[in-house]
């Protein structure tokens, strides 16, 4: 069986998203997500609109995930490859070279280009642009 795994805070999740463990699943049989944890995600300067246990209710309701482990450190990558048996780390071409180095002869690395639709940095942009609106609404 060809274990996959993929890391990120997958809130606020869109179809980019779908789409990355979509592509990920079809690279092997299993697939495991590292979901970042709320203080993980803190520890990084960001904020999260869906707690740890919302986001992973969410991506087990997805049919191409199948587990998802809590992700609480930068460094916990090359104990998760060699803990779950992972044949292939994936992860978006924005972090291309980034986990090379750490995991150069464990795994196969493939970095899957972004899915050119609106991502969790727009799309919470534009919620927050859609609250401050509303708020000047109200206070007119």
């Amino acid at each position: 069986m060809k274990r996959i795994i993929t890391y990120g805070s997958f809130d606020l999740l869109h179809y980019g998203h779908i789409e990355l463990l979509r592509r990920a699943k079809a690279m092997g049989d299993y697939l495991i997500v590292a979901l970042s944890t709320d203080e993980f995600s803190a520890s990084k300067g960001k904020h999260t609109y869906f707690s740890y246990e919302q986001r992973k209710a969410m991506l087990e309701a997805i049919r191409y995930v199948d587990m998802v482990v809590p992700e609480r450190t930068w460094g916990q990558k090359s104990r998760d490859i060699d803990e779950y048996g992972v044949d292939v780390f994936v992860i978006g071409d924005d972090w291309i070279g980034t986990f090379d180095e750490q995991l150069e002869g464990r795994c196969e690395i493939a970095y899957l280009p972004r899915t050119p639709e609106i991502g969790s940095s727009d799309w919470g942009r534009l919620c927050c642009q859609g609250q401050e609106a509303a708020r000047e609404a109200l206070v007119r």
